[in-house]
């Protein structure tokens, strides 16, 4: 058995460099994308690299990757670190095991299977609920399309569309509906984005028009995508009304919860799905608000013969012991599939439900702290709302796109920005639920400070305007 004692020492020596690294310098040294190469020794050769080279290669690597788990990480969807969880991905990576069988995974199916029971639990789904871990956000809302197509027209994934169907999602929804929608055989021409009212969510009386117009058109209306957490103003349409709408036309509806329906471990902000109990299936990524390494996905679904029937295929190469309650890969996308529950499972255990809850509401305390800082401050426009931690603002009037592109090239914070109808603006993600006050206060001053201290960014915004 090879000796891998010697790449653990040098594992811990670099994580060392990489915890110090985030507390002297939070934001990485940028550097240009057409001066990667001669930067960084990238290349691959035909001769062995010495160990010394080799770790100095990797810190090179380590020292210049954009620290995420700082506090002045704001920009994407996710941020932090959660240390169980680092821990159980670790075991992971050691243990290597594919989660298709019981006879390769062995407990490992028992704790996706149990964070499964225990998310379903938790929507009010019933005992014939189940699901799966697939890569990501955009796979889970795919596996919900196919899942729906095919309760629709069960021919469909044998012979193909025989009738055009449609399916129906809000604009302000994920960009992977549209590719979905193609891979799924539906096509792009066949979604109908239905407008979304001025705090970013669906409205519902828009999608049962635009339904009854494509039932006279002659068209079949097969899926709605609600979004609980739209990706910009983070906002949750509104489940009970939708499914009012899915109910009574029979179509099938999949709430998208990867950025925020982790909520639903938070009784304070479980109302924000209320209705998510009359979904056919609700998808939600740990490593977003939870906070556990990417990837992390997971979508449950009502009625567990929907991922039989559309997913499972026999093998009997593969599937030898065992019933299928143990084979996973019976309803997953994937044949091959890395262990993404382990990680998961190492936090929710050793911080319970109640933890997990904590984890939640703290993100939603962080977006409260910069909301209040924003109105009491004249100098800033808010263009986001309460019970969302995507905090949406422009400051001085300084065209978005040029503020945190500079903020982001010279190394201050990374924060990205956003558009919603005709406003565009900065969103500040308070998804890091290692930060406390100080921090978002500090994002303040540090963005403040650099503004002051570099004039000619003020009046952007307006000359943008004027441009326009």
């Amino acid at each position: 058995m090879p000796d891998i004692s010697s790449d653990l020492v040098l594992f811990n020596e670099l994580v060392e460099i990489l915890m110090n690294e985030e507390k002297q310098h939070p934001v990485a040294d940028r550097i240009e994308s057409d001066e990667l190469y001669n930067t960084i020794d990238l290349s691959l050769n035909k001769s062995a690299m010495l160990d010394d080279a080799f770790k100095s290669v990797l810190k090179e690597v380590i020292v210049s990757t954009p620290k995420t788990a700082t506090n002045l990480f704001f920009n994407q969807l996710f941020g932090g670190r959660q240390g169980k969880a680092v821990l159980g991905d670790l075991l992971a990576v050691m243990l290597n095991n594919s989660m298709y069988t019981y006879k390769v995974a062995g407990p490992q199916v028992g704790i996706e299977q149990e964070i499964i029971r225990q998310s379903c639990n938790l929507i009010g789904f019933g005992a014939k609920s189940n699901g799966t871990f697939p890569t990501g956000g955009s796979m889970s809302n795919y596996m919900a399309l196919v899942m729906g197509r095919d309760a629709k027209d069960s021919n469909f994934r044998v012979a193909g569309m025989s009738e055009p169907m449609t399916i129906y999602t809000s604009k302000e929804s994920h960009y992977s509906n549209a590719k979905n929608a193609s891979f799924a055989g539906i096509g792009r021409s066949n979604i109908r984005y239905i407008k979304a009212d001025s705090l970013g969510r669906m409205i519902p009386e828009l999608l049962e028009e635009q339904i009854k117009k494509d039932i006279e058109d002659g068209f079949v209306p097969a899926y709605v995508n609600a979004t609980a957490g739209t990706t910009v103003l983070g906002a949750f349409d509104p489940i009970d009304k939708i499914a009012d709408i899915t109910e009574k036309y029979g179509l099938w509806l999949h709430v998208d919860g990867a950025y925020c329906g982790s909520v639903i471990f938070s009784e304070k902000y479980k109302h924000l799905v209320k209705g998510i109990e009359r979904s056919d299936s609700f998808s939600y990524n740990a490593h977003k608000m939870i906070g556990t390494p990417l990837t992390c996905s997971i979508i449950l679904v009502k009625d567990k013969r929907n991922l039989h029937d559309s997913f499972s295929n026999e093998a009997d190469y593969l599937y030898q012991t065992d019933g299928d309650d143990f084979n996973l890969g019976k309803t997953s996308f994937q044949c091959g599939r890395r262990n993404d529950a382990l990680k998961f499972w190492t936090l929710w255990k050793s911080l319970g439900t109640d933890g997990l809850e904590k984890i939640v509401e703290q993100q939603f305390d962080l977006a409260n702290v910069a909301l209040d800082y924003i109105r009491s401050n004249p100098d800033y426009i808010l263009y986001s709302h309460d019970d969302s931690i995507s905090v949406c603002f422009n400051y001085k009037n300084i065209a978005p796109m040029a503020l945190c592109t500079a903020l982001y090239e010279q190394q201050v914070t990374v924060v990205g920005f956003g558009a919603f109808e005709e406003d565009t603006f900065v969103r500040l993600v308070t998804i890091n639920a290692n930060n406390e006050k100080v921090d978002i206060l500090n994002f303040f001053r540090v963005m403040e400070e650099f503004v002051e201290n570099n004039p000619h960014l003020v009046g952007i915004g307006e000359a943008v305007q004027e441009h326009l």
